[in-house]
């Protein structure tokens, strides 16, 4: 029978946790054994007379049931300790007796449910199904790590969990069921790494947080790569006050010390000093500048009035089939809007060398690399469990909801598009650098 406790599952310890996930539906054998048991019309018979709170209310019907299975089972693991049924005399006459039973009511997705802990007289029976202590079945530290995840407060939570399935749950409990996955969080960010990574894209989001009485507004820093069989991985997620160079240096020395080797392809925003820190870990990584960042700060230069006419020709630069070409246009873009704004031509021309590397490549792939939407997603996925917060007491608290934040949105994310013909494409690019 499988052993549940308070601490997070084992899933979650690898680094991909349950959360706000739904249920799996119960094996067939079970289900068969269930209708065996309790055929339908003993089921009619015990539900005649009875409405709708008497059932699924708490106390009702369901509670009551559930109560029943968890007793027969926890006489059942006794059992099994002891090593002879109920009513029978110990092997050899003396040995290990039952000694009555502990009665004791565990909270539930149900409502409270009352059990019994049947004990042995030596007391070296230890339930595995519902544990010593324990006080909440399977499922309910999940639902209150999936409500955290989406951004609900401790009291929210409490009030939510009362007003839903009627149990009493205090903050300080729902405040340690959310610190058990802090272990999770320090063996996920310690996880070896793959050697090679052909994609991984590398951005911050900001969050406030209270430090030293006041709030400060913190940079989080996340990477997410692209591994061989094209599926998305969060790589870490760092902190530092504000989002820098230096600091990105340090980010990616510590990816190089879990395992990453070489990485093909860094698709970064426009930060200065962004490339120089990749190649100090990564000589031999092409540097992609966000395209998408590029028009959102070539934007902000242009008026309203302006923007629905120039943006048909900056597109004709980012969507050139070559380098030469999208030069080209870019002279073009300049003779026409270069007199009014003159700051879009120039901040394309100083990041020109990583603005152009992606147009060497194919369609296919050029769609995967040219932007960081692929980690702007997660950032997007953050943004909404946080914002109800305004800022968080301290950075722990931050980096509990924001890594339970990103486990779900990472869960939600699909496999890299057409990556069949993007990673044929990247071997064309990079040769022996891709294992065959």
């Amino acid at each position: 029978m499988q052993k549940v406790t308070e601490k997070p599952s084992s899933s979650r310890r690898r680094g991909r946790p349950a959360v706000g996930g739904e249920a799996d539906d119960p094996p067939e054998e079970v289900r068969d054994r269930l209708a065996e048991l309790l055929p339908e019309e003993a089921l009619q018979d015990a539900l005649k007379g009875l409405d709708g709170s008497e059932i699924t209310g708490s106390g009702g019907l369901l509670s009551q049931l559930a109560g029943r299975v968890i007793d027969a089972a926890l006489r059942g693991e006794l059992t099994d300790h002891l090593g002879y049924p109920p009513g029978q005399a110990p092997p050899g006459g003396s040995g290990n007796h039952r000694n009555g039973a502990t009665g004791k009511t565990v909270q539930s997705d149900l409502g409270p449910v009352a059990v019994n802990t049947p004990r042995d007289r030596q007391g070296t029976f230890e339930p595995q199904l519902v544990a010593k202590r324990q006080t909440r079945l399977a499922g309910l530290d999940e639902k209150i790590l999936g409500l955290y995840a989406g951004g609900m407060s401790v009291r929210d939570i409490a009030a939510h969990l009362q007003e839903l399935y009627g149990v009493q749950i205090g903050r300080d409990t729902i405040s340690r069921v959310t610190d058990a996955v802090l272990e999770d969080i320090a063996a996920w960010r310690a996880r070896p790494l793959d050697a090679l990574y052909p994609i991984v894209y590398l951005d911050a989001i900001m969050v406030k947080v209270t430090e030293d009485r006041s709030v400060k507004t913190r940079a989080c820093y996340l990477a997410v790569g692209v591994n061989l069989d094209g599926e998305r991985e969060l790589l870490g997620l760092w902190w530092q006050e504000t989002e820098g160079a230096k600091f990105w240096l340090a980010v990616l020395n510590d990816l190089h010390h879990r395992g990453v080797k070489d990485v093909l392809i860094c698709c970064v925003d426009g930060l200065t000093g962004f490339p120089e820190a990749i190649a100090a870990v990564f000589p031999e990584t092409w540097v992609q500048t966000c395209i998408v960042h590029m028009i959102r700060s070539s934007m902000r230069y242009v008026s309203w009035i302006d923007r629905k006419k120039l943006m048909p020709d900056l597109r004709k630069v980012y969507s050139a089939p070559n380098a030469e070409d999208a030069e080209r246009q870019l002279e073009l873009f300049d003779e026409q809007w270069g007199a009014k704004y003159p700051m879009v031509a120039q901040a394309w021309r100083a990041r020109w060398e990583y603005v152009i590397p992606f147009l060497s490549l194919p369609a296919d792939l050029r769609r995967v690399v040219y932007t960081t939407n692929a980690i702007e997603g997660l950032n997007r996925q953050v943004r909404k469990a946080i914002k109800t917060r305004g800022h968080f007491p301290d950075e722990q608290a931050a980096t509990k909801l924001i890594y339970l934040a990103l486990m779900r949105a990472e869960v939600k994310s699909k496999k890299v598009m057409r990556w069949t013909a993007a990673l044929r494409a990247l071997k064309i690019h990079f040769g022996d650098r891709i294992p065959d």
